[in-house]
């Protein structure tokens, strides 16, 4: 049986986000592909078939959701699936921390985040088995160092989360979350990525598909009994820094 199923992911372009698209394309999910990166975005999806539309947003931008909600009722009828990927990374003592990087920060992945879910209210409740998908850190779980923008603003949309999960229950749409740990993106250099490996129990970074797989799931009908989880998708990464 085709699956009618549609998908709305941010930060599409690269990385984890355009791994979460190719996976749910690959489950058979309609996707509109959404991100602040036009060209990149666009080149990206240029060989996933015309069930993937993508969509310029910028998640900060209240007026852009409208606009990437409406065309995505337009152009496949409804909504399914919220994945709030988009987000973005600073480091910095504490100390030298500026006002603008640290709002900017809190802006993409907190307020983002909160604008998707609110703006997509109303389509995911008219389907069964919504489901919201939210990309976090295992830096909402634990502080670190160089990090105070980035980990605190994962803080709070992991609490976003949670209370989404709580509200949007009776409305019939799931919410959870996953926390990935150290993944190689374009967020992190190759030297980057050889200290994170150590770091990890299992030896490596992840891949983008690592994730893609653990959202995938969670926004299949065979979480159906799931909501309010939080999946650590990290090698090990948090139990390393425990120990």
């Amino acid at each position: 049986m085709t699956n009618t199923r549609v998908a709305l992911v941010t930060g599409a372009a690269r990385g984890q986000g355009l791994a979460i698209v190719r996976r749910l394309r690959r489950d058979g999910l309609r996707v509109v592909a959404a991100d602040v990166l036009a060209d990149e975005l666009q080149a990206a999806c240029g060989d996933l078939g015309d069930d993937v539309v993508p969509v310029v947003l910028d998640v900060t931008d209240e007026a852009a959701w409208s606009a990437a909600l409406t065309a995505t009722e337009e152009r496949f009828g409804g909504l399914d699936v919220l994945v709030n990927n988009a987000g973005i990374l600073g480091r910095a003592p504490l100390h030298e921390e500026t006002a603008a990087q640290f709002e900017r920060l809190w802006r993409v992945n907190c307020l983002g985040m909160f604008l998707g879910m609110r703006a997509a209210f109303g389509l995911l409740g008219r389907g069964s088995d919504a489901a919201i998908v939210n990309n976090l850190s295992n830096a909402a779980l634990r502080p670190f160092d160089r990090h105070a923008a980035y980990t605190s603003s994962k803080w709070a949309a992991r609490g976003l989360s949670l209370t989404a999960a709580r509200e949007y229950a009776e409305h019939g749409i799931r919410v959870n979350s996953v926390l990935p740990g150290p993944i190689d993106t374009p967020m992190h250099d190759p030297a980057t990525v050889e200290r994170l490996s150590a770091a990890s129990l299992l030896g490596r970074v992840g891949t983008p598909e690592d994730v893609a797989n653990v959202v995938a799931m969670l926004a299949s009908p065979d979480a159906g009994f799931v909501t309010g989880a939080e999946v650590l998708v990290d090698g090990g990464h948090a139990l390393r820094i425990a120990h």
